[in-house]
């Protein structure tokens, strides 16, 4: 479910890119000459572009790669780490890839493109009480930002990057850096691929169309550094990967959504969401899914869960409340459901950059089972509904 706040960032920024790019017909050093208009139109017809309607041939490590033929599309990864002495740090780094024209662009011009790229940074310094946040803007073309599989499996936006380390995509590594926090970090696959809703088919509404291919890499063995002002840490743990391509939007009743993923200490996974109505309800098309210790998966449907918070806090950037802990109850098909506390590591986790305002951070689980995870909680400044 995740991330999809970030559809309305990058068409806000998309508009403002594109006025500087109409501008930028030659580089500073004129070696390279190129015509830079970027076309995007305020109306788009959605039914030029692929959407997720039916059963979906999932091919891996290809569909690690790009759809360009659906509108949306996004590699989402976040984790909980440690040093030796036990000092703990989150991290979130997501591309978002954005067809702005379904017809596409026939140009000479290696500038000229109808995809857009916008990548966000976090790293979560738990002891240090600090949160670092920070996102960027590119087009696909020139190099500049893509994704692809030829001949391995990467994702990028100037230097900051996801790239396979082997053929199959099940080592991977994660490059970003701002001048507060980097990371540099090497992910082991460990589990196959848990496919979300139905086989990979999510349904966010009833409305045919209203849904994405969405898959998770729930469990990767993480080891790397973060550096944080310059003081490097030598860190170990798990981290969580999304990736969705669609092409659809919320219904106009939804007001946000709180979405979780979840590692267990006993080698369990849990994908939650719900999201929010206008009128106080919860959407019944959306719900989750649980990984257990072998791969295999058990799909939770939304009356399969209770998302209870059980604090606030106050944003002092933006004075939004968001929910500050959450007890969970979750019915995974066993004589007793799943009783979880859910509490953020640290309370200011909010990215209150451009475009929508949004709380993700990473979080720590207690209760009938233990762990960390990630949360992102939408909608609680403006609703979400039309947005999209």
């Amino acid at each position: 479910m995740r991330t999809l706040v970030i559809l309305v960032v990058v068409v806000g920024l998309a508009v403002g890119a594109g006025l500087v790019w109409l501008d930028r017909s030659r580089e500073e050093d004129n070696t390279v000459t190129a015509n830079t208009d970027l076309l995007i139109t305020e109306d788009v017809d959605l039914s030029q572009f692929e959407r997720a309607i039916g059963p979906y041939d999932w091919q891996f490590p290809a569909d690690h790669g790009p759809h360009p033929t659906f509108q949306t599309e996004w590699w989402y990864y976040t984790g909980n780490l440690a040093d030796d002495s036990g000092r703990r740090f989150g991290y979130q780094f997501t591309i978002f890839r954005r067809n702005i024209d379904p017809a596409g662009v026939e140009s000479e011009s290696e500038w000229r493109t109808n995809q857009l790229y916008l990548a966000h940074f976090t790293v979560t310094d738990v002891a240090g009480n600090q949160f670092f946040h920070d996102q960027r803007l590119s087009r696909g073309a020139a190099g500049l930002a893509g994704a692809t599989t030829d001949p391995v499996y990467r994702v990028w936006l100037e230097n900051w990057e996801i790239t396979a380390l082997n053929d199959n995509a099940t080592q991977t590594q994660i490059t970003a850096a701002t001048d507060s926090a980097a990371i540099d970090l090497t992910l082991e696959q460990v589990k196959p691929p848990a496919l979300q809703g139905d086989s990979g088919l999510s349904a966010k509404s009833a409305e045919v169309g209203n849904a994405s291919y969405y898959y998770s890499l729930s469990r990767l063995l993480t080891n790397g550094t973060i550096t944080i002002n310059g003081q490097a840490f030598t860190i170990s743990g798990a981290s969580w990967m999304d990736h969705e391509f669609s092409t659809s939007a919320l219904g106009l009743d939804a007001q946000g959504w709180d979405w979780f993923g979840l590692h267990l200490d006993d080698n369990r996974e849990l994908m939650l969401g719900q999201i929010r109505l206008v009128n106080g309800g919860i959407e019944p098309a959306f719900g989750g899914l649980l990984v257990r210790p072998d791969g295999s998966t058990f799909t939770l449907e939304s009356s399969d869960l209770t998302i209870m918070p059980s604090g606030t806090w106050t944003s002092p950037h933006t004075q939004i409340t968001y929910p500050a802990g959450w007890e969970i109850t979750v019915d995974i098909g066993e004589a007793e459901p799943l009783r979880l506390a859910v509490t953020p590591l640290i309370d200011d986790q909010e990215l209150n950059g451009e475009g929508i305002v949004y709380w993700e951070g990473a979080v720590r689980i207690a209760g009938d089972a233990a762990g960390y995870g990630y949360a992102e909680l939408t909608g609680y400044q403006d609703a979400m509904r039309g947005r999209f």
